[in-house]
């Protein structure tokens, strides 16, 4: 009688046991399912919205890893108005701006622009940077005016269309490189089908020295980088490569740093002491092959209304760095012998 009642004991007890461990495989395999939900509805909505939602990177440097000159907004300023071309045949420089669709490039010309007049301006038409596709269509010159009408800075700036993975949308490669020769006319209307051609009424066949590009910059939002397509970085490669073969001077303009970072977005003066923005500019680095001492992190103007120093410095000290690569280049090129009368 006692051995029946054991063997009966055993057995509930091993029925307990099977349901217990059913009931831990249920809900772990439940868990598993709620994070694969939560994954892909993070992943899609990552995708829908070409924006992400970082991590809360709290990682900091003891001290700033890059120097800048926080404060000396003025003192840079001056600099850059009192700048003239080290070339006397170029009357001024050209700075070509191309990145992906989205990434700030008509803001960040807005921005200089606001800047230099002490005021928050407009003169290239800009976009939402959710709003999808390109808002620019048109191959167009910015100036900076000195206040008077019709006196302008010797800086001048172009931006195109963004660039795309799909064929058939964006701007075309070889449009840009075209571009970068100063085959492009003013006013020329993006074919993201068909690129720009010799026939074509808006190709310069002789370009002069000022048509040509003086510094290259890629525009990289920091907070959508990794979601880009390999095919849009490719296209930014081949660009790049373009550029080299002909001696342009290259740098990297990482916007949107405030959207990728919590830190810097409380406080930009953080932006040097953020690893994770560290982490950000070394894998654009390795992506586009731009050396990290050229990749130069701002905060475009969005919200903002009224000027900010600390959004101006950095602006100011990646523009100075743009000025002083293309003002290294244009010294290079030969100048124009002309017969001297006897």
């Amino acid at each position: 009688m006692m051995q029946t009642h054991t063997k009966k004991n055993i057995y509930i007890y091993y029925q307990r046991g099977v349901k217990s461990s059913v009931n831990i495989a249920l809900t772990l395999i439940w868990d598993i399912i709620e994070y694969l939900r939560d994954l892909i509805l993070w992943i899609t909505g990552m995708w829908l919205f070409k924006s992400t939602t970082p991590p809360i990177p709290t990682a900091v440097f003891e001290k700033e890893w890059r120097i800048t000159p926080w404060g000396q907004k003025e003192v840079i300023l001056q600099r850059l108005k009192d700048y003239v071309p080290g070339n006397p045949e170029i009357k001024s420089i050209r700075v070509f701006l191309h990145g992906p669709v989205g990434a700030g490039k008509s803001s960040l010309i807005n921005f200089i622009n606001s800047v230099f007049q002490g005021h928050t301006t407009s003169i290239a038409l800009a976009d939402s940077a959710i709003a999808g596709e390109s808002f620019t269509k048109k191959y167009q010159t910015h100036k900076i005016g000195k206040g008077k009408h019709g006196i302008y800075y010797p800086i001048v700036f172009n931006d195109v269309m963004g660039l795309e993975e799909s064929s058939g949308k964006g701007v075309h490669k070889d449009d840009i490189i075209n571009a970068l020769k100063g085959h492009v006319k003013e006013g020329h209307k993006f074919n993201p089908v068909s690129p720009l051609t010799e026939e074509d009424p808006g190709y310069i066949k002789i370009p002069s020295s000022e048509d040509r590009v003086h510094c290259l910059v890629i525009v990289m939002p920091a907070d959508k980088m990794a979601f880009l397509r390999e095919g849009v970085i490719q296209k930014m490669r081949d660009v790049r490569l373009a550029a080299a073969d002909m001696g342009i001077p290259q740098m990297v303009i990482l916007t949107r740093v405030d959207e990728a970072c919590p830190l810097v977005k409380k406080d930009l003066k953080n932006i040097y002491l953020s690893k994770y923005i560290k982490e950000k500019m070394e894998q654009c680095s390795a992506k586009l092959g731009v050396p990290v001492n050229c990749i130069l992190p701002v905060k475009n103007y969005h919200e903002e209304i009224d000027l900010n120093e600390d959004m101006d410095v950095l602006l100011l000290r990646a523009l100075r760095q743009m000025v002083d690569f293309a003002d290294d280049f244009i010294k290079n090129i030969p100048l124009k012998i002309t017969p001297q009368g006897n």
